[in-house]
């Protein structure tokens, strides 16, 4: 059963702007069956097949010579020299939908568009399903879509566990993905570090405890780190100052783009498990980041103005999101009857940047409806369509 993207309405523009476009996220995030169920009159090619990777990357003037566009070009990472002549195709001919390019590492991949593409590509990111996407069209509990998470195929027309499908995921991501960005003799001490990082999700970040408890060096773990980002698997959020930054917390956030995946690391494996675990604060936030994140992403943008706040004497609000000089504040709170001094961040934050300067204040929380709760405060599931 193919489920509906969010996303669809901003390809669609993308199309009718740029000569290329290219689609980021992580694998087995639907982004193929997305685009030729979009485009069905496109010829498809991937550089997944082993053939067309050499020729595209022994041969790559022919390789495009080959293709009559429009193109579906997938994976496009393997043949990194291929941007260039992409770059001459769209140069002799301007035609908005020509190239649409796909890949699951988007650093390297953001590198050759800045070089070779910039002006002529945009660019698109897509994660799992999120809640919105999905229990819009499938009959999904909020609890069960946490400990699942959002890899359509987990819901396709076939019966597939995740706790099957979890552990086939993470080694072909470890054989394909991390051997093919970074030379790792030892694929065991970057899996322990995947599950250390899964324990550090909707928490500050320190690369020296994390290096630490994994066995390496903080170079490794900070390399390590930037191989997980690049690939889709987690993203670090930075913290918010504006000029009075000397108080605040300055190390990132970071967290796992799909709760279910997320669950699986640290041995989460129901709902009621999750509440029992001294991690479920930290699942629940996670579930609110990647609520948010898709909904800046539906709108085209990949790099949203988003931050979590933190001052010396730990005041904090979850995420922040800046908006016309003023701001828009979260919490993420796993409790069915969340309360206003639970969220005392929203007040130290207006406080600290002045009266006025928020204009929506929300706690996301696992509720069946979003309701007013006070002092203009809102609680809302996380089933975000848009950021307003």
């Amino acid at each position: 059963m193919y489920i509906s993207r969010n996303i669809k309405d901003q390809v669609q523009l993308y199309l009718k702007l740029f000569p290329v476009i290219l689609l980021t996220g992580p694998r087995q995030t639907g982004k193929t069956t997305f685009l030729l169920n979009q485009l069905s009159k496109y010829k498809y090619v991937t550089l997944d097949d082993p053939a067309e990777a050499e020729r595209a990357v022994n041969m790559p003037q022919q390789f495009l010579d080959s293709l009559s566009v429009p193109v579906i070009i997938d994976e496009v990472q393997y043949a990194p020299g291929l941007f260039h002549y992409i770059k001459s195709a769209v140069d002799a001919n301007k035609k908005p939908g020509s190239y649409v390019l796909t890949g699951s590492q988007q650093f390297n991949i953001m590198h050759n568009i800045s070089e070779s593409l910039a002006g002529r590509c945009g660019v698109l990111s897509m994660l799992t399903l999120s809640f919105d996407e999905l229990s819009s069209q499938q009959d999904i509990s909020l609890t069960d879509y946490i400990v699942q998470g959002g890899y359509p195929a987990l819901y396709s027309d076939s019966i597939m566990k995740a706790a099957y499908w979890f552990p086939s995921y993470i080694n072909t991501y470890l054989e394909r993905d991390v051997r093919n960005i970074i030379n790792i003799n030892n694929l065991r001490d970057f899996n322990r570090f995947i599950r250390a990082l899964a324990l550090r999700s909707g928490q500050i970040l320190s690369l020296s405890d994390l290096a630490r408890d994994v066995g390496i060096a903080p170079n490794t773990a900070k390399a390590w780190l930037s191989t997980v980002e690049s690939s889709g698997i987690v993203k670090l959020l930075e913290p918010y100052f504006f000029n009075k930054g000397k108080r605040l917390v300055k190390s990132p956030k970071v967290y796992f783009t799909d709760t279910g995946l997320l669950c699986h690391l640290i041995g989460i494996n129901s709902y009621s498990e999750l509440l029992v675990s001294p991690l479920s604060g930290a699942v629940w936030e996670t579930y609110a980041f990647c609520q948010i994140f898709h909904a800046f992403l539906k709108e085209g943008k990949i790099n949203p103005p988003l931050w979590f706040w933190r001052d010396r004497t730990g005041n904090e609000v979850d995420f922040v999101i800046e908006k016309g000089g003023r701001y828009i504040l979260f919490e993420a709170k796993l409790t069915e009857k969340p309360s206003k001094k639970e969220c005392k961040g929203f007040t130290k934050f207006e406080a600290y940047y002045g009266e006025g300067s928020v204009i929506r204040r929300s706690i996301i929380a696992p509720v069946n409806k979003s309701f007013p709760l006070e002092d203009g405060i809102t609680v809302d599931n996380g089933r975000l369509a848009t950021i307003d």
